[in-house]
């Protein structure tokens, strides 16, 4: 080789994109199974160090010992967005012609034009699989996107929406059943029987979306369950009911617990104490953290553990008191922040805990990354893989975008913001938000509310809103310098029709 060639192909390899082990064309590209439960924040994880005390998940406890735990994973505001987001690389704001339709929970797209990345693993010659709860249109995309289908498919059959926990309308590869028996068992069990080889080509590799419907509300804790947790004791949090200076306006709307004759904390029908409640939770996770266990298994007994990209995650938080709420769709960590663990023996590191969040665009780009697949069209994720090989030296100093939008997806944001009314989702304004470090900042699409600015290392319940407190103005222009850049390069059209920053009248 001349001498002076030497130095330019030394520079190439160097700015070249590193691939993990198992993605390098020599190889076999791993399997990966994604295991997507519903409804539930790191909190009811027992490996977590904030996990409430009655949290009680052991298998799940193995597998986060067994690779990396993330802080946290911002997947999604709710069900189906977060679900778009995860089939599309796309946050919500730029998915065209996704849309509720019909009786609730009905939606369509035109897989034209919306399209979902699992038909391009099925050209590169993966196998594709999804089993348990669907949530993306009535189309589940079966012979297009997936080759293997066991899915509860909501949208298709609205009247059978609500038997989160059985017994259920089932598409078996296109063709619907009825199927009897404990929803989150019967996924596990099928799960399981794939990995095994039921309708798997063992000459490829594979893909598996493991859609738990737990705990989304009705939250039935399996039969061999119920009451293994009545005696536990249970602490309410410090803002269950406020006051809650300096934080939105809207809270007091969606406040959803009162105080009971003997002080106890009931919810706003005056059904269930909280410590029932949280209880109730936890216990329907029971079946949930068995069922890892039991495709854990499937993978080693097969020989297939060490070959098999593991992640563990929820579509969103839940918040079980925390800031006054009982639900999903608010910007903080209670209620929006999703476990996210990550394991594959042999490749990833064992026992590590990484400090960053990532978001759903994040996971289907590095989903691309590990497999050695170029991707398809413009996502809005990062390729996280550098964590994945050393958590505690890799650099990275992304900020990490998260938005609600409701009910609207594409260019359908737009002609909402343009409405007369700001919009709102389960009584929460829409609005996008950014993370960086142990720093959140929120904006509101509605002027009324305040920006919200947290320390979440120093206050990680996220009591205290900073944006109006001296000697932080330097954090807040970082963070909204930040916020405006992650949602241009996310392709928000709608930027200019928010309300500027510091516009908010003030909080409760």
């Amino acid at each position: 080789m001349p001498p002076r060639l030497f130095p330019l192909l030394l520079a190439a390899l160097v700015a070249a994109p590193a691939l993990s082990r198992a993605a390098t064309p020599a190889e076999r590209p791993p399997n990966i199974l994604f295991i997507f439960a519903d409804d539930h924040s790191r909190k009811v994880i027992s490996a977590y160090e904030d996990a409430y005390p009655l949290a009680r998940t052991p298998n799940l406890d193995r597998l986060a010992a067994s690779g990396i735990r993330f802080q946290a994973g911002y997947l999604g505001a709710w069900c189906m967005p977060s679900r778009a987001s995860l089939l599309t690389g796309l946050h919500p704001h730029a998915i065209e012609t996704m849309r509720m339709t019909g009786p609730n929970p009905q939606s369509t797209y035109d897989p034209a034009v919306c399209r979902f990345w699992p038909a391009v693993f099925r050209r590169h010659g993966y196998q594709t699989a999804q089993i348990g709860k669907w949530h993306t249109g009535t189309d589940a995309g079966w012979g297009r996107d997936w080759d293997y289908q066991r899915v509860w498919n909501r949208p298709a059959n609205p009247a059978d929406a609500g038997n989160y926990y059985g017994p259920q309308i089932v598409d078996f590869n296109g063709q619907p059943r009825t199927v009897e028996g404990y929803a989150t068992d019967n996924y596990s069990r099928w799960a399981a029987d794939y990995i095994r080889g039921e309708g798997r080509d063992p000459g490829k590799p594979w893909y598996l979306w493991l859609c738990y419907g737990a705990i989304h509300g009705p939250t039935i804790p399996a039969p061999r369950h119920r009451g293994t947790l009545r005696d536990a004791p249970v602490a309410p949090p410090r803002d269950l009911f406020g006051p809650r200076p300096g934080k939105p306006a809207y809270l007091e709307g969606t406040q959803a617990w009162q105080r009971g004759p003997a002080g106890e904390a009931l919810d706003k029908n005056g059904r269930s104490t909280h410590a029932d409640w949280l209880r109730q939770a936890n216990e329907c996770l029971q079946a949930v953290d068995e069922g890892v266990g039991e495709v854990l298994r499937a993978l080693r007994e097969s020989g297939q553990l060490e070959r098999t990209l593991v992640i563990y995650s929820s579509d969103q938080g839940y918040a079980n008191g925390e800031h006054g709420l009982k639900q999903k769709v608010a910007p903080y960590e209670a209620s929006y922040a999703s476990p996210f663990i990550v394991s594959q023996p042999g490749t990833i590191p064992a026992g590590q805990v990484s400090p960053h969040v990532v978001n759903a665009p994040d996971v289907v780009v590095t989903f691309f990354a590990q497999a050695g697949i170029p991707l398809p069209w413009k996502m809005h994720g990062r390729d996280f893989s550098p964590l994945l090989r050393d958590p505690a030296r890799a650099r990275w100093d992304h900020a990490t975008l998260y938005t609600n939008t409701g009910q609207d997806y594409g260019a359908s944001v737009t002609a909402t913001l343009r409405g007369a009314k700001p919009p709102r989702h389960a009584g929460v304004p829409y609005f996008a938000a950014v993370r960086h470090g142990h720093l959140k900042y929120i904006r509101y699409f509605d002027a009324r509310e305040p920006e919200e600015l947290y320390d979440l290392r120093a206050d990680p319940e996220e009591l205290t809103n900073l944006a109006g407190e001296p000697g932080r103005g330097a954090d807040l222009v970082r963070l909204r310098t930040l916020w405006r850049q992650e949602l241009q390069a996310a392709d928000a059209s709608y930027l200019e029709l928010l309300p500027s920053a510091g516009s908010g009248a003030g909080g409760n």
